[in-house]
């Protein structure tokens, strides 16, 4: 028992001569989940198009046809502070044209969020929309 007294005394004169441990490097225990995404295409009437890609981001990887193309894309609208999967807004008014039947499911997770868009081509807006994604989303053109 006293060697455990002696033992504990000693430690904490130790700790208390060396000053403060520096704080741990979190930069290998915390890391940032990769951007991961899934895109599945249907109705684009192109039947190589009609599937599902993977993508990854930092560093590109997946099936993606334009992987580095389309994770600079996503890059880029995040430095404009764009949301590239955000809705229409239900108070945008959007001209009447119908882009063709093409569809477009992307899931994941992009900068640390989880991501569940569709993608569709029903009106000026949606257009716009799907548009300003390429390449990440193969043109959906009818």
């Amino acid at each position: 028992m006293m060697r455990l007294a002696a033992f504990a005394v000693t430690s904490a004169l130790a700790t208390a001569v060396a000053g403060p441990l520096p704080p741990l490097p979190l930069g290998g225990l915390l890391m940032k989940a990769p951007d991961r995404l899934s895109i599945t295409m249907a109705d684009t009437g192109n039947r190589q198009l009609d599937r599902e890609y993977r993508l990854e981001c930092d560093p590109a990887g997946g099936d993606h046809p334009q992987r580095e193309q389309a994770c600079a894309r996503l890059d880029q609208l995040a430095a404009e502070g764009r949301d590239p999967f955000a809705p229409v807004s239900k108070r945008q008014i959007c001209t009447m044209q119908h882009g063709g039947p093409a569809t477009a499911l992307i899931t994941g997770t992009w900068r640390g969020r989880k991501v569940d868009a569709t993608f569709r081509r029903t009106d000026g807006c949606e257009i716009s929309r799907w548009d300003e994604l390429e390449p990440l989303l193969p043109s959906g053109r009818s």
